[in-house]
C-alpha cells in the first residue's frame, strides 16, 4: 500500500471559513473544572422514574375529586416539567453553536435529562390517576370541564412562552440565560423539598426527593456559571437580569403560588377553579402546600435569590406580592419571557 500523500503544489488549500453560528469546529475546551466535576456526579446519580413503585399508586384509594385533583396539579407542573427537556435542549444546540467550553455543554445535557426524567413522572402519574390526561379525555361534570378548560389555558400560555424562549436564546448573552435557569431551579429545589416532605404517599415522596436532588444540582451548575458570567457586567446587562427576575417570578408562581394578574392570559374564572382543583390535590395527600405556607416558602427562595444577585451589584426587582422591596419593574413582554423549571 502506498502510504505518500499528496502535497499540492504552492501548499494544501486552506478550508474556508465555517458560518457561524455553528457546531463545527468540533473541540473540548475545558475551563471551569468545577463544572466538569458536577458532569461526573450527575452521571453517577442518574435515576430511572420506571423504577418508582408505581404500583403502589392505587386508583381506588382516592375519590373522583382527589384523583382529578392529583391529575390537575401534575398537569400544571407540566406546563413547566414538560417545556424542560426542549428548553435545555434548545440551550444545548446554543451552547454548541456559541463554542462554550466542553463541561458547560454537558451540564446542559445532563439537565436536559434529568428533565426528561421529570417529564417522565408527569405523564407515568397522569396515567396512573386518570386515563387520557391531561387532555385527551371527555369531562363530565362540572368540575371535571373546568379541570379541562383550565388545563387548556395554561397550554395555551406555555405555548406563548415557547415562542419567546426561542427567540430569547439567541437574543441574550449567558448570564442573562442562567440568570433565569438560577431563578427556576431556585424555585424547582424549593417546591419539591416542600412537597417531599409534606406528601402522605411514599411514592409522591421518592419522587419529590429524587427531583429535588436534581434541582438541587442543577442551581449549583447555574451558580457556578454565574461565578464566571457575572464579574464586570455592563448597567444595561445588570437591568435585563433585573428584569428577567420579576418575570421569573410571574411565570414561575402558577405552580409556586399564585399568579399576579396582569400577564398571564387566563378567563376571569380560572383563578377561582384552579383554588377548588388544588384543594382537592391537597386533600388527597399530594403535599400541596396551603396558600401561606407556599407564600413563605417563595420569600425564602426569594431571599436567597436576592443575596446571591446583589453581591454582584445587580438591583433586585419590587416583589409587591410578597410585600417585597425593590425596583419597580412595570411591564413585562411575554416575548422575553426564559420559561424554565
Amino acid at each position: 500500500m502506498d502510504d505518500k500523500v499528496t502535497v499540492p503544489e504552492g501548499g494544501f488549500w486552506p478550508a474556508p471559513e465555517i458560518p457561524q453560528p455553528n457546531i463545527y469546529p468540533m473541540e473540548w475546551r475545558v475551563e471551569t473544572d468545577k463544572l466538569a466535576a458536577i458532569y461526573e456526579k450527575s452521571k453517577r446519580t442518574v435515576w430511572n422514574p420506571a423504577d418508582l413503585p408505581w404500583d403502589g399508586i392505587r386508583p381506588e384509594d382516592f375519590s373522583v375529586e382527589q384523583r382529578l385533583g392529583i391529575m390537575y396539579w401534575f398537569s400544571v407542573l407540566a406546563n413547566f416539567d414538560a417545556s424542560g427537556p426542549a428548553v435545555f435542549a434548545r440551550a444545548t444546540i446554543h451552547a454548541f453553536e456559541q463554542h462554550e467550553e466542553d463541561p458547560v455543554r454537558k451540564c446542559f445535557f445532563s439537565i436536559t435529562r434529568d428533565e426528561m426524567n421529570h417529564e417522565e413522572c408527569c405523564q407515568r402519574t397522569i396515567a396512573k390517576i386518570w386515563p387520557g390526561g391531561p387532555l385527551d379525555w371527555t369531562p363530565g361534570t362540572g368540575l371535571e370541564h373546568a379541570a379541562h378548560n383550565n388545563i387548556n389555558w395554561l397550554y395555551y400560555n406555555g405555548g406563548r412562552y415557547w415562542q419567546g424562549y426561542n427567540t430569547a436564546v439567541r437574543k441574550y448573552s449567558l448570564a442573562v440565560l442562567f440568570t433565569s435557569f438560577m431563578m427556576g431551579e431556585m424555585a424547582a429545589s424549593t417546591l419539591f423539598r416542600g412537597m417531599a416532605s409534606g406528601t402522605r404517599h411514599p411514592v409522591f415522596g421518592e419522587m419529590f426527593q429524587r427531583i429535588g436532588r436534581d434541582e438541587s444540582r442543577h442551581l449549583q451548575i447555574c451558580m457556578t456559571i454565574l461565578d464566571k458570567e457575572w464579574p464586570g457586567l455592563n448597567e444595561e446587562v445588570k437591568d435585563q437580569i433585573t428584569k428577567q427576575l420579576r418575570a421569573g417570578f410571574v411565570f414561575l408562581s402558577m405552580i409556586l403560588w399564585e399568579p399576579p394578574e396582569g400577564f398571564w392570559d387566563l378567563p376571569p374564572y380560572f383563578m377561582a377553579n384552579h383554588r377548588v382543583l388544588m384543594n382537592h390535590a391537597r386533600e388527597a395527600g399530594l403535599g400541596v402546600l396551603s396558600f401561606e405556607e407556599q407564600a413563605e416558602n417563595w420569600r425564602q427562595a426569594i431571599a436567597r435569590v436576592r443575596a446571591i444577585v446583589e453581591r454582584w451589584g445587580i438591583a433586585f426587582p419590587a416583589i409587591p406580592e410578597l410585600d417585597i422591596a425593590g425596583v419597580k419593574v412595570d411591564f413585562i413582554d411575554p416575548e422575553d419571557i426564559i420559561p424554565v423549571f
